[in-house]
Parts: structure tokens; sequence; C-alpha cells
């Protein structure tokens, strides 16, 4: 599986329940501006399991977007050396949009959300009801746009992907029933029609 790697802006975002982050597959920096000088014990509690898997990164210099910068220098060290590893960006700073995007567009896969609980990978891991798959899998097919799965055998592959393979046969048939009830999408035979709100 691919490094995900989290770049915690800890200016920004005091995320809690990183406890979901105890996970081989991720690696964690938290960033901690010059003039941050505690950090919570739930915050310790959670990261401490995770041994070298996590580092705090203290900045010491202070101005605007300081630790901006460090975040992104970091970045893009590691993709340097790692460019197949996931890269998640924890800040509600939508000044790294444009970071983002340009790196997207290099091909690596980075992303800036607010919580780590909506890391797709946490999502697909935390989600257990059909229902909560479905919100899951509809994420990534808006994403895909164009290259959404346009057969019943291609779309049950993306779906055993995105949940790590961890899905029996009967579950990812509950998932896809759960998309054609609430409407998202249709299958006749073994083709694969999309009605997202996001095509309108």
């Amino acid at each position: 599986m691919r490094t995900n790697y989290v770049l915690i802006d800890f200016e920004s975002v005091q995320p809690e329940r990183l406890q979901l982050l105890d996970k081989e597959h991720f690696k964690i920096k938290i960033f901690i501006g010059a003039n941050q000088s505690k950090l919570s014990t739930s915050t310790v509690r959670a990261v401490q399991p995770m041994g070298d898997r996590a580092e705090y990164v203290q900045i010491t210099g202070v101005g605007p977007n300081a630790l901006d910068f460090h975040i992104a220098f970091y970045l893009g060290r590691i993709a340097a050396s790692e460019p197949d590893a996931f890269f998640h960006i924890i800040s509600k700073d939508k000044g790294f949009d444009p970071l983002v995007q340009h790196l997207k567009d290099r091909k690596l896969f980075v992303a800036r959300i607010e919580d780590v609980s909506a890391i797709p990978l946490v999502k697909s891991e935390c989600a257990k009801t059909p229902a909560e798959r479905a919100e899951v899998v509809l994420v990534k097919l808006r994403q895909l746009k164009a290259s959404r799965p346009r057969t019943r055998a291609t779309l049950n592959s993306t779906i055993a992907a995105l949940f790590q393979k961890q899905l029996s046969d009967a579950e990812i048939l509950q998932v896809v029933q759960a998309l054609v009830s609430a409407r998202h999408l249709s299958v006749e035979g073994t083709k694969v029609a999309y009605a997202l709100q996001a095509d309108a």
C-alpha cells in the first residue's frame, strides 16, 4: 500500500481522533508554530504509539505564512523521493490550495482537508454500513468525472480497491445497491450510468 503522509498545520487545526492514523501506511508530521509551547495530553497520547512514523516539527521563526512554507518544503522534499505517495495537508488555510492544484497538475496525489477523519482512506476504514460505504464511493466517483467506471465489473473493482480489497462480493453488491437506491447511478445488464448532482 502507498504511504500516506499527513502534514498537520497545528496553528490552524488541532485535530481530534489522531489515533485514526495509527496504521502502518500513515506517516505524520505535526508542524508547530514558534509561539505554540504546549501540546494537549490527548494529542501526545494519540501520537506517541506511532513511534518513528510520527514527528513534531517546531519552526523557530515567526511571520506571515512561516509555518506554511515549512509544510511546502517538507512536502516537496518527500515528493521528490516518493512521488507515488499520497499527501494530506490538514489545515483550514485555503492559501495551500494553489499549491495543491499545481502539484495535482503534475500528477502528484495531494489534497488539503480540515480534519483527519476526512482523509479518504480513513473514511473508508471507518465506514461500516452499506450507506456509509456508498458515501465514500460517491466522493471517489465525483472525483473521477469522465473516467468513471462504465461497466459493472469495473465499478466493482473500483469499490474493492477503495476499500483495500477488504470487502466481500456480497458487501460490494450492497454498496452498489445503496448507490442505485439513492439514484446516484443505474445498472442495466453490465452497463453503468450516472446521475450525480455534480453532473448537473
